[in-house]
């Protein structure tokens, strides 16, 4: 079972709207932002096993990348997975669903900041 999930979304906004989004939506959900990289476009942030009260049983790492398209679009790549304690990716022993759980929680947030 692969742990890793990557997904890409585009929105009708500009990078900068975006990132303010993404921003809100870590905070929202309690993660700790590692990376942000305004000049590539690079967001980085963990999670813990408990967010928002719901114990989840892994850590996660959510790294986002975003680029502009033409009319005033912004393509956001997500690549997400479950970590160790100390950082990092864990190939073996993670629970199942947490990383979809976690993904579409903070995907969820986003569009709600976008709103």
């Amino acid at each position: 079972m692969p742990y890793t999930i990557q997904e890409e979304k585009t929105y009708q906004t500009s990078i900068g709207t975006l990132t303010t989004a993404i921003l809100g939506a870590v905070d929202g959900l309690e993660g700790k932002l590692t990376k942000n990289d305004p000049a590539s476009g690079m967001i980085i942030a963990k999670f813990n096993k408990t967010i928002l009260g719901n114990f989840l049983g892994d850590r996660t790492q959510l790294e986002v990348y975003l680029s502009s398209l033409p009319s005033d679009e912004t393509k956001m790549s997500m690549t997400i997975y479950p970590i160790n304690p100390i950082g990092q990716k864990l190939e073996f022993g993670g629970r199942k669903g947490v990383a979809r759980k976690v993904l579409t929680w903070f995907i969820a947030h986003v569009e709600h900041r976008l709103k």
